[in-house]
């Protein structure tokens, strides 16, 4: 029994441990990354299992607020600009534009690209899932992003990090579907030109303020 005791305290100070090393990986990213680009891959999972969706493309993003999250195929683009946020579709030929705050929980790259106003806009726990709560998994430390907002349309975002690096991000949405995007090339603090994230809707396009 003494020896059962022994292991379950040693579980107990390593969960611990993992849990720390999440949340110090996650803080020192927000504390630390000014600016980011990376490739991605993108798979959307339905709540049967089943992959709905592959995308791949390339992002980047100033803090605070400006990012630019571009799809190979299908051809989309998402860019923030410090106050906007402009979702350009161009199989449809259409833009539809938020206010920064209004897109802040529905878009990945308004989450990277947020300071002080991530943990303001989302509950901030270190673990991967429910039936893992070590906060491993994958290789990778976890932590757990709710939103406050009961209008997000998002329950909850995940962030993985590998040796301090954010690696990996996964969101689930009121309908059971779950996004899971992989960070490959990721470089932290680079240099990017301001007009990377000034977004003209093109001509002819449909345009739609929200």
């Amino acid at each position: 029994m003494k020896f059962l005791s022994q292991l379950t305290a040693l579980y107990i100070f390593a969960v611990a441990l993992v849990h720390a090393s999440a949340m110090d990986d996650f803080r020192n990213f927000v504390s630390s990354t000014q600016s980011g680009r990376a490739d991605f891959t993108q798979t959307v999972i339905d709540v049967k299992g089943k992959t709905t969706q592959q995308a791949n493309g390339t992002l980047a993003f100033v803090r605070p607020g400006k990012f630019r999250w571009q799809y190979v195929k299908p051809a989309q683009l998402i860019v923030g600009d410090g106050k906007r946020v402009s979702f350009f579709d161009e199989d449809l030929n259409q833009v539809t534009i938020k206010k920064l705050e209004a897109a802040f929980a529905s878009t990945p790259a308004a989450l990277l690209a947020g300071k002080s106003e991530i943990e303001a806009a989302f509950t901030i726990v270190a673990g991967s899932d429910a039936s893992n709560k070590g906060g491993e998994k994958d290789g990778m430390a976890w932590v757990n992003a709710e939103p406050k907002s009961k209008d997000a349309g998002i329950e909850k975002v995940r962030l993985g990090f590998q040796k301090g690096q954010l690696a990996a991000m996964e969101l689930n949405d009121a309908f059971g579907n779950r996004t899971r995007i992989n960070f490959s090339k990721f470089e932290r603090n680079p240099k990017i030109d301001a007009k990377e994230f000034i977004f003209v809707p093109p001509k002819g396009a449909d345009v739609v303020s929200e």
